[in-house]
């Protein structure tokens, strides 16, 4: 009996040992006190948010009240109204769910672009590595942001799934990048090679092998990319080079500032949109800096 406790407790040290890739984020998470908070807050919002966006009817928000210009917030509207008598905690509530399904959309197709060409890059090396890396330094090296405004300007007619693509064209190559690099190193390990003179097709080793092995850092690349993606959206939507004037976003709500008469007097107008803008790139890079440092032993908490 003794001998078959000591087995099992051995068996459960070096479970222990080899901890999972989730478990170890999740402890690194549950060491941060911020990043659990961040975590409650981000489910929170994205809950209320959904669910809001979900019961409001986007026809009724955007319709122009010019009786209701301004109302202050009381005044048959709980955050007041916009210079067209536009609720704003309708435009809020849908806005936000815009910018996150664009945020999130964009991260996933930038990901799976990057995820892909870098790891054939990195795997293949070469010719292969050469080419695509000319060609992702050739877009890296272009004015980007001039050239999404420029194809949103002329594209006729866009809408999210446009905007989305635009910007999908051009953002995918830091991933790419970061990628390849990580796929270099991998391809050159042992077991890559074992897989080779074993006859396993390239495929299986580069999406059953490599891929595993370095699936924190595209966790932690993709989380804090999700908030540079949002800022992205919001910040052209500031600009008016973003979503189309009839579909609420967060970075038209905050453009209204640029009045110094609603910058000054009408708070209830910009400030919110301001503030949840503000949670949502802090909860998201806590979570982020969490990842970060699970995918580095170097630096973990836990």
């Amino acid at each position: 009996m003794k001998k078959d406790k000591n087995k099992t407790e051995n068996n459960n040290i070096t479970v222990s040992e080899k901890p999972t890739g989730f478990t170890v984020i999740m402890r690194e998470i549950k060491k941060d006190k911020f990043a659990i908070i961040s975590l409650i807050i981000l489910g929170v919002l994205f809950l209320t948010i959904f669910i809001g966006a979900f019961l409001t009817n986007q026809e009724e928000v955007m319709k122009i009240s010019l009786l209701d210009k301004y109302a202050a917030p009381g005044e048959g509207f709980y955050l007041g109204a916009d210079s067209g008598g536009r609720d704003i905690l309708g435009q809020l509530i849908i806005g936000a769910r815009n910018s996150i399904i664009i945020g999130v959309t964009i991260t996933i197709l930038t990901s799976g672009i990057g995820i892909v060409v870098g790891l054939v890059a990195g795997y293949y090396g070469g010719i292969v590595d050469d080419l695509i890396m000319r060609l992702i330094d050739f877009i890296m090296i272009l004015p980007t942001l001039m050239l999404v405004i420029v194809f949103i300007t002329i594209v006729p007619k866009y809408n999210i799934l446009t905007f989305i693509f635009i910007m999908t064209a051009f953002y995918w190559v830091g991933t790419a990048r970061l990628i390849r690099s990580k796929a270099l190193s991998e391809s050159r390990r042992d077991y890559v090679h074992a897989s080779k003179t074993m006859g396993t097709s390239d495929l299986k080793i580069i999406f059953r092998e490599v891929l595993p092995n370095i699936s924190s850092i595209i966790i932690v690349d993709s989380t804090l990319a999700l908030a540079g993606n949002i800022g992205i959206e919001t910040g052209l939507s500031f600009l008016g080079f973003g979503l189309p004037p009839s579909i609420p976003s967060l970075g038209t709500l905050v453009g209204y500032a640029t009045d110094p008469e609603v910058l000054s007097s009408k708070l209830w107008i910009w400030l919110p949109a301001s503030i949840l803008i503000l949670i949502m790139m802090l909860c998201i890079n806590y979570v982020g800096q969490a990842l970060k440092r699970a995918a580095d032993a170097r630096q973990r908490l836990g």
